[in-house]
């Protein structure tokens, strides 16, 4: 099976414009972003799928100097562009990340990807009960129903949040869900979604800067290593006052 992860990633946040482009350890969170996902043993390509806005020519520049492959559609209506991208690439299933998530874990993609093969359900993620600390969600689908969602969602919030439609619809969709404890091995992972380890305003931008120095090395980041970092360092307060929306701003 084609297994397609599709980054969502723009310049146009409202609460942290440009963050994709930010800093970490001398690589941009994109760069961080693409380089975590491919890592994924189940990914065979990773797509970037950002909008026509000229605010997001950079985004197509580097992602493309990363190695993924660059999608551009509507900024708005981003189920749209999500569903093009994947289109557009032959997926059979589709992984979703968002491009706020710098920490994103090869090892949780892969248990979604495995549990959505597996099972043969429709849709399968970490959050449909959240106990992994935010920046670590994965959605799975099959393009199969997402071609399905595509056709149905019609409201303003359901082209916005891509996913929301199975979430809303869950007696019309195979639905799973995959555990902390199904992932990681480490205790101290289990139950923390009291972390945010996503970026959504500055406080969060200063968390994972203060892990990129603290941790610097040319590998990717183990989860299980940061968050004992985070706990030695007494680092979880520096964005816990941050308010998640629900569902969160569309990449």
């Amino acid at each position: 099976m084609n297994t397609i992860a599709v980054i969502q990633a723009r310049m146009g946040s409202t609460r942290l414009p440009g963050k994709v482009m930010l800093p970490l350890d001398g690589k941009h969170v994109l760069e961080r972003d693409i380089e975590r996902v491919s890592r994924a043993e189940s990914i065979n390509k990773t797509v970037v799928a950002t909008s026509v806005s000229t605010a997001d020519d950079i985004v197509e520049r580097y992602a493309a100097q990363c190695g993924a492959t660059v999608y551009r559609g509507s900024e708005p209506d981003v189920l749209g562009r999500m569903y093009n991208a994947a289109t557009e690439v032959s997926a059979d299933v589709v992984v979703r990340i968002t491009g706020d998530c710098p920490l994103i874990s090869p090892q949780g993609i892969d248990a979604v990807v495995h549990r959505l093969q597996e099972s043969d359900v429709d849709y399968v993620s970490n959050t449909v009960k959240q106990t992994l600390p935010r920046g670590l969600d994965v959605e799975a689908f099959t393009y199969e129903s997402f071609s399905t969602v595509e056709r149905r969602a019609k409201s303003r919030e359901e082209r916005e949040h891509v996913t929301l439609h199975y979430l809303r619809n869950q007696d019309e969709f195979d639905i799973g869900n995959v555990s902390d404890e199904e992932i990681f091995d480490a205790p101290h992972l289990h139950g923390r979604d009291d972390l945010r380890l996503t970026l959504d305003e500055a406080d969060d931008y200063e968390l994972l800067r203060r892990i990129y120095e603290e941790m610097p090395t040319d590998e990717p980041l183990e989860i299980e290593d940061v968050v004992t970092v985070i706990d030695e360092k007494g680092w979880a307060g520096i964005n816990q006052n941050i308010q998640q929306k629900h569902p969160p701003e569309p990449e």
